[in-house]
């Protein structure tokens, strides 16, 4: 095997989740279609409450007085959200949503950029996401990709069915994202600390909430300008570290 083969595969699982479920998609009524989207939102919710746990570990709190790891995820947040607004990634994250669906077809631009954007997000954002990329880069094992691409698997099957090919094309986000955290991993080595890996899995909840949210249709959070905020927390959390 080589350095790299778990995102690899996570994408191929991605790929063949997508066309079952846009096979699968045509034969759903529309009602049924929005029920799949409410029970994805659903349980995005679930998963993001799950990682936002994290902020309470016992690394967490040994490394930090009581109250200062919500205010590390607050300022993270905020910082993250004047970063991403400024450079506008949301609106660019639509953009090549839009772009690839000229590229590649699709009957609605809309339901293509949807997809795109939901599942791009919710691929990419979560602890097996960074911890699995880093232990790959590192040739400590994929186990935790091949449970990533086990869970991304069923999961695209689930949104491709209702958003169609947009799904698909999250790979490419993926495969950037988590190629990112290979290569940390092949050149840093163990730079992160569980202390901070806990911050940016919390961070990483609250914006799953934040996708939970825009699919269950209750507010649409531009989720895609909050993204610097997993970058910023670490960062941070480190600063921080040296003082109290």
């Amino acid at each position: 095997m080589f350095i790299g083969i778990g995102t690899v595969i996570n994408i191929g699982a991605i790929l063949v989740g997508s066309a079952l479920g846009v096979l699968l998609g045509n034969r759903f009524s529309e009602e049924r279609r929005s029920l799949i989207t409410d029970v994805l939102g659903l349980i995005t919710l679930v998963s993001g409450a799950s990682s936002i746990v994290s902020l309470w570990s016992s690394d967490v709190t040994e490394a930090f007085p009581r109250g200062w790891p919500f205010l590390i995820v607050l300022f993270s947040l905020l910082i993250g959200a004047l970063i991403g607004n400024t450079a506008q990634i949301e609106k660019r994250l639509e953009n090549s949503g839009a772009w690839l669906q000229k590229k590649l077809g699709g009957s609605s631009s809309t339901t293509f950029v949807q997809g795109f954007m939901a599942a791009s997000l919710v691929f990419a954002i979560g602890p097996l996401a960074i911890l699995g990329s880093i232990s790959d880069g590192m040739s400590r094992g994929i186990d935790q990709l091949l449970l990533k691409s086990t869970l991304d698997l069923f999961a695209s099957i689930a949104f491709a069915a209702t958003f169609g090919w947009g799904v698909a094309a999250s790979a490419i986000a993926v495969g950037m994202y988590q190629g990112l955290w290979t290569v940390i991993g092949l050149f840093l080595g163990s730079i992160l600390n569980t202390y901070q890996v806990d911050l940016m899995t919390a961070v990483g909840g609250i914006l799953l909430l934040g996708i939970g949210s825009r699919l269950l249709q209750l507010k649409q959070i531009r989720v895609g300008d909050l993204l610097p905020a997993l970058f910023v927390v670490p960062l941070l959390a480190t600063a921080i570290h040296q003082f109290v």
